[in-house]
């Protein structure tokens, strides 16, 4: 019985965080009451872009949430209902207005957690408002997932995110990349170390925020912890599969802050 290999170690802790996994999935209970299992906001979409908050608000519900919010311009709402009248799609989301800032903000007490950026395009008065939107989550302590044209406004304006370590940015190589520009000046190459030496200097950079840096090697790390995915999907790269990864973490995200009431 020699030492194990590296990949019974790797298939040991895949099976460890499984089972981490399965933990924080809530109980089924008939005491449950509608939307205790999850309600998942998301702001997004334009007239261009109808799929993207569709796919990350329809992914959280699949995977388990209660109730499923979409925030979007009055020119996507009607297409985004047309696609599933599962969820629930608010036209709320346009220019620099105060009223579409404070309306979209309203149904924040009403949700769990905020996915931002799924097809938000990058129409600045829209991002305005979304900025506004978001600084009103922080002050709410809202768990907040950014990804997509989500981070184009924080690429343009960092000090939005800054510190708020309830927030998790998801960013591809070149989102990556650009991100890692902002702050520290020049697009990362070797000399700033591999993969997960960069990700960990970026998440501390910006005060301990969660940075999940997809690739090839999922990387997922806080500045001071780091996790990696190396599971095998598709080797296909179509659009939608980053919709897709955010709404599903918009949900786990909230069921992680259960699990933390439910097991300590």
């Amino acid at each position: 019985d020699g030492e194990p290999t590296n990949e019974e170690m790797m298939s040991a802790v895949r099976q460890d965080l499984l089972k981490a996994v399965k933990i924080l999935a809530p109980p089924l209970t008939f005491e449950a009451h509608k939307g205790q299992a999850g309600r998942v906001g998301v702001i997004g979409g334009s007239i261009e872009y109808t799929g993207a908050p569709y796919f990350a608000a329809i992914t959280a519900m699949k995977s388990g949430a209660d109730l499923g919010h979409v925030f979007c311009p009055d020119g996507a709402a009607q297409v985004i209902k047309s696609y599933s009248p599962d969820l629930i799609v608010h036209p709320l989301l346009s220019g620099n207005t105060p009223v579409s800032s404070a309306d979209i903000i309203s149904w924040f007490p009403r949700l769990h957690s905020i996915v931002i950026g799924p097809g938000l395009g990058r129409d600045p008065s829209v991002l305005s408002t979304v900025k506004k939107v978001l600084e009103s989550a922080k002050v709410q302590d809202k768990d907040v997932v950014i990804d997509a044209d989500g981070l184009y406004l924080i690429q343009q304006d960092p000090e939005v995110i800054l510190g708020y370590q309830k927030a998790i940015l998801s960013p591809n190589l070149v989102e990556f990349n650009r991100l890692y520009e902002k702050m520290f000046g020049h697009i990362p190459d070797s000399t700033d170390g591999d993969d997960q030496e960069q990700t960990m200097k970026l998440a501390k950079k910006m005060g301990g925020i969660t940075i999940l840096r997809k690739g090839r090697v999922d990387i997922i790390s806080n500045g001071n912890n780091i996790v990696t995915c190396d599971e095998i999907g598709t080797p296909r790269r179509e659009g939608g599969q980053g919709d897709l990864l955010s709404g599903s973490v918009g949900l786990f995200i909230f069921w992680a802050r259960l699990a933390e009431t439910r097991l300590t």
